[in-house]
């Protein structure tokens, strides 16, 4: 059997391939800085290897065979793949060159993480920052999947997912204590009261579909034994404000998002008794941290809710709206 690793390598793949571009020995050798004879023993190598002639001639010119127009395909992608990996390795071991994908739970509001990121990019403008939403199990499914490098997600975790050891094979850092906001049509409650679920127990709803995070909170705040009357299921929290507010069902949404966008509503704001706090967070795979450029996402990160926390931000860009 041919010993195709030693011969294919990156290097007799290029001298082909300027040999292909030029069609002249004397000209590639020359452009590779090589000696012609040792071009053309590379050629011959290659050739032997894959037991065809890949060039022929007629006269003084040198013409592809139909062995070499697919070795001429072949080498190109060969080439191009190397050339890729070396690039993305290269990109992995430097602080301010590469990638960074961040995946954010649909649900949430990015105003604050917009802020953050435009100044993140003017201070490292070869770093690209792709940013794409999910519901709950699919942002899990591409952390597990490693295909975004982090998460913006709610914890804890309510969808009893066994296979995810959150203490183990996750690192996190909490942004913002969140809570769910009712927000409602009757007119026997008092804004930003608490009051207990029985209240609304005859109340129409419009809600998040089933999957999602703020949907099973409500149906454990409702019990095992009732159940909202949800009568219109919406993807986006803008949504059903809109929807809500231009019907008589109640709805409910994250404390984040209202108090960021409490001006778009004039339904009553009012928190259920005894609920839970969850927490908005940034998930990562705990090896996320040893690629420079995720380490000085995170140090950046850090410094900009240093100078001023997220529960301010709120505040403050619910003022500018």
């Amino acid at each position: 059997m041919p010993k195709t690793d030693t011969i294919l390598s990156a290097k007799s793949l290029r001298y082909f391939l300027q040999l292909v571009d030029t069609m002249n020995y004397t000209q590639a050798a020359q452009i590779l800085g090589i000696t012609q004879p040792a071009l053309t023993q590379q050629i011959k190598k290659l050739e032997r290897t894959i037991g065809a002639p890949l060039f022929g001639q007629m006269g003084k010119k040198l013409y592809l065979t139909e062995a070499g127009k697919e070795m001429k395909v072949a080498a190109s992608q060969l080439l191009d793949t190397i050339n890729s990996v070396v690039n993305n390795i290269q990109e992995f071991t430097q602080s301010d060159k590469g990638t960074i994908t961040i995946g954010v739970l649909e649900t949430l509001d990015i105003t604050i993480l917009r802020q953050f990121l435009t100044k993140f990019a003017e201070k490292y403008p070869n770093i690209s920052i792709n940013v794409y939403d999910f519901d709950y199990e699919d942002l899990w499914r591409e952390l597990d999947k490693n295909m975004i490098d982090m998460a913006v997600m709610y914890l804890p975790d309510n969808t009893k997912r066994d296979e995810i050891n959150l203490h183990h094979q996750y690192e996190h850092q909490l942004i913002y204590h969140d809570r769910l906001v009712v927000l409602t049509h009757k007119n026997t409650v008092e804004a930003n009261k608490e009051y207990p679920i029985s209240r609304f127990l005859k109340r129409k709803w419009i809600s998040y579909p089933q999957n999602y995070y703020l949907t099973n909170l409500m149906k454990n705040y409702f019990g095992s034994k009732r159940k909202p009357n949800v009568v219109l299921t919406l993807p986006r929290p803008k949504y059903l404000i809109d929807a809500a507010e231009n019907t008589k069902m109640d709805t409910f949404v994250s404390r984040e998002y209202y108090v960021t966008h409490k001006n778009e509503t004039t339904l009553t704001p009012v928190y259920i008794q005894n609920d839970k706090e969850f927490d908005i967070s940034l998930v990562y795979l705990n090896d996320k941290t040893n690629i420079p450029r995720i380490q000085n996402f995170l140090k950046e990160w850090n410094i900009f809710l240093d100078k001023k926390d997220y529960s301010s931000r709120l505040e403050e860009e619910k003022k500018i709206q």
